[in-house]
């Protein structure tokens, strides 16, 4: 795939282009969280995969190292399409850096890749810059990320400073949706408000 430019983080979010990639929402790592981010985090990520189910965008969930950390969490696990693989066991904390999860995102047929997930800076930073190298937009949600603080704070700005797109839930849903007539219709399948802190 030819390199993106830069001039890429101009353009809105086109959900025909997107896949919504949920990395490594397992138990230890919430934990980390302060308690108060732990939920809300599940309940973000829950969220915006009912939302790209509604929209028919793919998703794709990895989990580090199962058998020794856990896997994905229960509650999002249950979110993803029958017709998807299974969760990926990363063994890397680049997604791009492994064969399987690569050929998956080949395979995709995407070119925008919306991440969420923990913790942000090291699977979420690292997916998100091999991604960007090898010439994907790649957009990361911040209020759908997680790290312990101040670690959450300097992922985030690792990404910005490698031009990956770093935006919030409702950017994110509104760029994907675009009109009001898919944004009654996307509310009314949902049929479940926003996460808590989310107004649309």
């Amino acid at each position: 795939m030819d390199n993106v430019s830069r001039s890429d983080h101009w353009h809105l979010l086109e959900r025909e282009d997107s896949c919504l990639v949920v990395i490594d929402v397992q138990t230890i790592f919430l934990d980390k969280l302060p308690l108060d981010w732990r939920a809300p985090l599940v309940e973000c990520i829950d969220w915006l995969m009912r939302v790209a189910r509604v929209l028919d965008i793919p998703i794709m969930a990895t989990a580090e190292n199962i058998a020794r950390v856990g896997p994905l969490v229960p509650e999002l696990a249950a979110l993803l399409p029958t017709a998807s693989p299974p969760v990926f066991n990363k063994m890397v904390f680049g997604l791009y850096g492994q064969q399987d999860t690569r050929e998956a995102i080949e395979a995709s047929g995407r070119g925008t890749f919306v991440l969420v997930g923990c913790e942000t800076d090291v699977c979420v930073a690292q997916s998100a810059i091999g991604l960007r190298v090898a010439g994907y937009r790649v957009c990361a949600v911040e209020n759908a990320c997680g790290s312990p603080p101040p670690n959450h704070e300097a992922g985030i700005q690792r990404m910005r400073d490698a031009g990956i797109i770093v935006t919030s839930l409702k950017s994110v849903y509104f760029e994907w949706v675009r009109d009001v007539e898919t944004h009654h219709r996307v509310m009314a399948e949902l049929n479940a408000s926003p996460p808590a802190g989310v107004t649309l």
